[in-house]
């Protein structure tokens, strides 16, 4: 755990915590979106001044990349995990439930925070989009190449458009993201969950 001294008021010095200051941070993006979250809100937040929070993370834009590092590296460890699983269904099965669990969590705020970010606007989030786009990429490409190695199995079907059914995984992911943002309760995830697996093409 990193901590860095950085000048307080009248020169003293201030000592506080990289790790849970960018905690903290995180759980402001993931609430309020990149825009919504002003600089008071994430330095009330993280227990440090203005000038603190550029030395140690740079501007708002800086911050907010840091802080999508450290949403995949926690909040999305069970996608990882998912493209382990044995079968393609049990993969799509991991993600899913995986996904009720992070959106429905207690101590989280709801939805999924690549999606907030997404209806960001302006110059400035412009390299927001970009990088929540790029890294939407990395894991689809990611599923598209464990959805290809179920094929040459025999787990999925020789006609299924596996890009197509990628997309489609990923087009209910950031529904339900969407739909537990606005309120959602497990139960109806669940049901979506549900009839997602009954149109699964493979065993």
């Amino acid at each position: 755990m990193e901590n860095v001294i950085t000048a307080a008021p009248k020169g003293r010095p201030r000592e506080f915590c990289v790790d849970q200051a960018l905690a903290a941070a995180l759980g402001v993006f993931w609430s309020k979106g990149y825009e919504g979250a002003s600089m008071a809100d994430l330095t009330e937040a993280m227990g440090i001044t203005k000038p603190s929070l550029y030395a140690a993370f740079g501007n708002k834009e800086a911050l907010f990349h840091k802080a999508l590092d450290l949403y995949e590296a926690e909040k999305l460890e069970y996608m990882r995990k998912a493209l382990e699983q044995p079968t393609a269904r049990a993969v799509v099965e991991h993600l899913l439930r995986g996904a009720i669990d992070a959106q429905m969590s207690s101590c989280d705020p709801k939805g999924c925070l690549g999606v907030i970010s997404m209806s960001a606007c302006g110059a400035e989030a412009e390299s927001i989009k970009a990088d929540v786009m790029q890294r939407r990429a990395s894991s689809q490409a990611a599923l598209v190449e464990r959805f290809e190695q179920a094929k040459r199995e025999g787990d999925l079907p020789e006609d299924v458009d596996i890009a197509g059914l990628t997309g489609y995984l990923f087009a209910i992911f950031q529904g339900m993201a969407v739909q537990a943002g606005s309120g959602a309760t497990r139960a109806d995830l669940e049901r979506v969950v549900a009839t997602s697996l009954m149109m699964w093409p493979g065993r």
